[in-house]
């Protein structure tokens, strides 16, 4: 079988967490072993980067280290976990990847979506998703779900201005590459958010 990698995206609160899950009974289903990772994350090295990046108490992080840490992060994730098991076939989950930096670092933090792009490319190499889906939530609405849901982290805190730049940017990049981003939305059940993401699916990995 051939390694497929789908990352999924949206802001905080959108709904990811759920979805992956039965996105992964689905291609288990279809014969796939599965690998699920998170961002950041997903490897020692890397939940250690998480802990720095997301600790309240770091307030006075620049962006551009940020930024930095996340693709650092990213880098291992792929040398460590994404590129072997996409050799080996497997199919990849991925809460998070570079379209998070793009609307997170790009966008929130006024980087630019270039500059992000150019980062995380030498960071990783050929290793791109051919599927990503964006949950598509309004700010506020994803803000008051969190909130819900756990303590907030440093960059859950930020303020609603942030936060609208981020759905906002998202919106932005779905526009600008159509053949790859897929908006869903994150206010229909989760029965029917799952059955477009199958849908997407089948379309790019199971019909010809």
């Amino acid at each position: 079988m051939e390694g497929i990698f789908i990352t999924m995206e949206g802001p905080d609160g959108s709904g990811k967490t759920t979805q992956i899950d039965l996105l992964k009974k689905y291609l288990e289903s279809r014969g796939y072993d599965i690998v699920i990772a998170r961002e950041p994350g997903g490897t020692a090295i890397g939940e250690v980067i998480r802990e720095v990046i997301l600790n309240p108490a770091h307030k006075e992080m620049s962006h551009m280290t940020e930024l930095l840490l996340y693709a650092s992060a990213r880098a291992q994730l792929v040398s460590q976990v994404i590129g072997p098991a996409l050799l080996e076939g497997k199919a990849v989950i991925c809460d998070r990847f570079v379209e998070s930096s793009a609307v997170y670092q790009g966008i929130g933090r006024g980087l630019g979506v270039d500059t992000v792009y150019e980062v995380n490319n030498f960071a990783l190499g050929d290793v791109k998703p051919k599927l990503t889906i964006f949950m598509d939530l309004d700010a506020e609405e994803g803000i008051k779900r969190k909130k819900k849901q756990a303590n907030l982290d440093r960059m859950e805190m930020e303020d609603m201005t942030f936060h609208k730049r981020v759905v906002e940017g998202y919106r932005k990049l779905a526009t600008l590459y159509p053949e790859r981003i897929v908006p869903i939305d994150a206010t229909l059940s989760i029965e029917e958010i799952h059955n477009r993401i199958v849908e997407e699916v089948e379309k790019r990995f199971f019909m010809g």
